[in-house]
């Protein structure tokens, strides 16, 4: 504890990072917009982010960005910013109504890559419009994939955030923040214990990440509601989940799709990911939900293999 006490406040003593360069708006539908990520000529790419927390990781630090990587190989990231204020639309209704939208601005069938919950929506998404390739990364789709514990806790933060969510209107980070801490308790102190020795630069990279995974906008309370039931009812794993009023099913998936799963992962465990029920290309990775994005070996285990089946090549 003393430890992890001590790598605490070494986090608490970091300025905040410097924000990293806003990039142009390209189109918009409601409050949810795309901004660009690369170059004019490239081949335009619809990145979806999750919901939760900002999209900014996948754009973390200057040589550590998985969008800058995708620019540099040709292609055109296309990054869905969800907005700072929540409009009062569920999931299902996001797709229809923001994603569906965004697509057809662009004129032709894109590449879409998905991300967390995002992938959740990309996949829908694909289901529902022309697209030429979905690559999905820590993406859950069978929520049966959560043990039975971990259904458990969810459900019950969920009962005890609800109340407090419907009185201010929207469900906080700080509020979604503990249903990620139950996932795994023990990793939430491990991290705190290893920053208390670790050198500067560590703590830097540390210091980024961090203050990006306590940040971000509140959820609506439509879309907290939804992905709640998700993981009480895996209506996307059984089929049921209904958008613009027909259910999403897998079978509609008739492009090239990559799953990536990240194998030590705690918050979309390998057990959630679509190409658990085949019909997908799956790329294991040995990390975790994050690391996999950002982390050392990045380049060479995500980065690398997935530019290369975005372009065409083989992963």
């Amino acid at each position: 504890m003393k430890q992890a006490l001590a790598g605490l406040a070494r986090y608490q003593a970091m300025p905040a990072a410097k924000p990293r360069p806003e990039r142009p708006v390209v189109a918009c539908s409601g409050t949810v917009c795309l901004r660009d990520y690369g170059t004019d000529g490239g081949q335009p790419l619809l990145v979806v982010p999750s919901l939760i927390n900002p999209p900014t990781v996948l754009d973390l630090a200057p040589g550590n960005s998985l969008l800058a990587a995708l620019a540099g190989a040709g292609l055109r990231p296309l990054l869905v910013d969800w907005g700072t204020v929540p409009e009062p639309l569920g999931l299902a209704a996001l797709v229809e109504a923001r994603l569906l939208p965004l697509l057809r601005e662009l004129g032709e069938p894109v590449p879409v890559l998905g991300y967390c919950l995002g992938g959740t929506l990309a996949t829908a998404l694909a289901a529902r419009a022309p697209v030429t390739r979905l690559a999905l990364m820590a993406t859950p789709w069978h929520f049966d994939g959560y043990d039975e514990t971990a259904r458990a806790q969810l459900a019950d933060w969920w009962r005890a955030a609800a109340p407090m969510a419907e009185g201010m209107g929207a469900l906080p980070m700080e509020l979604v923040q503990p249903a990620f801490w139950g996932l795994d308790e023990a990793a939430l102190v491990e991290k705190y214990v290893r920053l208390a020795s670790a050198d500067m630069a560590r703590l830097e990279a540390f210091a980024a990440l961090e203050d990006w995974s306590n940040s971000g906008p509140p959820l609506s309370l439509a879309a907290a509601s939804e992905m709640a039931g998700f993981f009480a009812e895996d209506a996307p794993g059984l089929g049921r989940w209904q958008v613009g009023g027909a259910p999403v099913l897998t079978s509609a998936l008739t492009m090239p799709v990559l799953d990536v799963v990240a194998m030590q992962d705690r918050i979309v465990p390998p057990a959630a990911a679509l190409s658990r029920e085949g019909g997908a290309g799956r790329l294991e990775i040995a990390a975790g939900h994050v690391g996999m994005i950002v982390g050392r070996q990045a380049e060479m285990t995500l980065w690398q293999p997935l530019t290369d089946w975005l372009k065409g090549a083989a992963a």
